[in-house]
């Protein structure tokens, strides 16, 4: 792997400056850099070369102390991701510290953050779907938000680059609310998610149950290798079988010469010139040093995460945008949503007792959303929908925990021989997006640099509520319906922010008035600023975003170069 050039001089200007190097910054900075611009970009923390600073990426679990679980003095600098359940010995380096970056819950909110190079695009579950016009048009038909200023013709030919490139592996099904992608060949249902997708499919007619959508790949694709299924994917994949920031973009980007990464450098601001009414540039602190360094360029992409991005936002204030880059219409770190998680049900399958499965596939089943979607599918419960996601697996060794056996025989039996099958299904339901659901600057709450950090207050409402509800219905109706047996459904209540998916809070809109940023993902007030990751959502779907937010990126840097090529920026 070539070296990454972070050789970035103090006062340096530059073509464009990219804003964090995640999932969207890498995006924006392999395309700006394949234009032929000279882009820096600004990663928070340290570098993270793939394979190179895979530190972990062959380790067992077996191999770690205390089953790899934090230490004590690793839970007070993780006390907010530890939450989440994912963090442990082995991948808790790309996980942020809490205790240097604290938030202020109004109401509980969990917010889990990745400061390294590649962001979130290490530990992120690869789950890709296209969103639909029945998720573009939804605000404008039930009215909660602002209408979206896309739609799915805007942003589809950009799916299909950024799938081309990507490496989406799945299987078509030509269904009008989940539009099929530009598709690698699918990974394998098991035998027993054979039988239950048959079994549900003939008993709920207009439902589906097909294997996941994953940014994994099952050939190899563009000099990178093919999933080997051992399912180690959060300590970073050797083989570039998955996409990441690390393994596909920001290499791309490299390869032109054209990029600079500067590590440990925190976006304090965007600096606006209201004399040339646009910006000029970022003020950055450099993380070990706590300097303060400005870099300047013709057009910025702030893509430092749904959160931080509104964070920089707000602290980029100027005669012209006093209260905040952009905030012309109040709606600046509003209609904060999540998806909700964690609802559904389980259960023992008895058939295929003499089969197994091979390797660890890291990929499960997923159940498209199946109302709301024409007339025949309304309900009166709530708007918008949900899909499921989940999986069948046997049962290993760590079934004994729950067992009242003990001794040699016991022992030995766990290990010789699988467990029953299990079968599970979790759903995922759309937020809506309310403006009191928001962010602010907390003043009196400073980071370790002295900066103000974020106070969140939002929560899940009667919609979400109402859908929840009819998820754990569904689930344990559908599995039921499918033969399992001793069969639990689950609501495990939970806050905002465990769907790791937060979006919103400096949305696209149609008018300068009730939005944040236009069509384009440009600020209104500052064209050549461009906001690509999740703060620029005006709703949630109950699909994964990370796809759309690669398209939109792709897309809004596209049309970056273009104005630049015509002096417009």
């Amino acid at each position: 792997m070539a070296n990454f050039n972070i050789d970035a001089k103090k006062d340096m200007t530059y073509d464009a400056i990219v804003i964090g190097s995640g999932i969207s910054g890498g995006w924006a900075a392999k395309e700006l850099c394949e234009a032929g611009l000279k882009t820096l970009v600004l990663e928070r923390g340290r570098i993270v070369q793939h394979i190179k600073d895979y530190d972990t990426m062959n380790d067992e679990p077996w191999t770690y102390p205390n089953g790899g679980s934090l230490t004590p003095e690793d839970r007070k600098t993780h006390y907010k991701a530890i939450r989440t359940g994912f963090i442990g010995q082995s991948n808790k380096q790309y996980y942020a510290n809490d205790a240097e970056n604290p938030y202020t819950e109004v109401k509980p909110f969990l917010w889990v953050r990745s400061h390294n190079m590649g962001g979130r695009s290490l530990q992120w579950g690869k789950q890709t779907y296209r969103w639909s016009d029945l998720d573009f048009e939804a605000n404008a038909k039930d009215g909660h938000g602002v209408d979206w200023p896309i739609r799915y013709r805007d942003i589809e030919p950009w799916y299909t680059y950024v799938e081309k490139f990507a490496g989406i592996s799945g299987e078509a099904l030509g269904l009008p609310q989940l539009p099929d992608s530009h598709f690698l060949p699918p990974m394998e249902l098991n035998c027993v998610e054979k039988d239950i997708k048959a079994r549900i499919e003939k008993d709920f007619p207009g439902r589906h149950m097909i294997i996941g959508r994953v940014a994994h790949l099952t050939v190899p694709h563009n000099g990178r290798g093919q999933c080997q299924s051992r399912n180690k994917c959060g300590l970073g994949c050797p083989y570039g079988a998955y996409f990441s920031s690390n393994a596909v973009t920001l290499p791309a980007a490299n390869d032109t010469g054209n990029l600079t990464i500067r590590p440990y450098s925190i976006a304090q601001s965007i600096i606006y010139d209201d004399q040339k009414g646009k910006a000029t540039g970022v003020r950055v602190i450099d993380a070990e040093t706590g300097d303060m360094i400005e870099y300047h360029a013709r057009i910025i992409f702030c893509n430092a995460s749904a959160l931080s991005s509104t964070q920089i936002l707000m602290n980029s204030t100027s005669d012209r945008h006093p209260n905040g880059l952009g905030n012309d219409s109040g709606e600046l770190g509003h209609n904060l949503m999540d998806h909700t998680y964690r609802i559904g049900a389980l259960g023992k399958f008895d058939g295929h007792q003499d089969k197994y499965y091979k390797g660890r596939r890291p990929n499960g089943i997923y159940i498209p959303r199946y109302w709301n979607v024409d007339e025949k599918t309304q309900s009166d419960k709530f708007v918008r929908g949900f899909g499921f996601q989940g999986g069948a697996h046997r049962l290993g060794w760590g079934r004994g925990a729950n067992e009242e056996s003990f001794g040699a025989d016991f022992k030995d039996n766990l290990m010789k021989d699988p467990g029953p099958w299990e079968f599970f299904i979790t759903g995922f339901a759309e937020c809506l997006p309310y403006h009191d659901n928001k962010v602010t600057l907390d003043t009196d709450n400073l980071d370790k640099w002295g900066q103000p950090t974020l106070a969140i207050d939002c929560e899940f409402k009667e919609n979400e509520k109402a859908l929840n509800a009819q998820i754990r219905v569904d689930a344990r109706e559908m599995l039921e319906k499918a033969g399992l047996k001793d069969i639990v459904d689950f609501n495990q209540e939970h806050e905002p922010g465990y769907g790791i998916h937060e979006m919103g809070t400096a949305r696209m809109g149609r008018d300068p008035k009730t939005s944040v940023l236009n069509k384009w993902n440009q600020v209104h007030g500052a064209e050549n600023v461009f906001v690509t990751d999740g703060a620029c959502m005006t709703s949630s779907s109950c699909v994964n975003p990370s796809l759309t937010y690669m398209a939109l990126t792709a897309r809004a840097a596209h049309h970056a170069i273009d104005e630049l090529n015509k002096q417009n920026l």
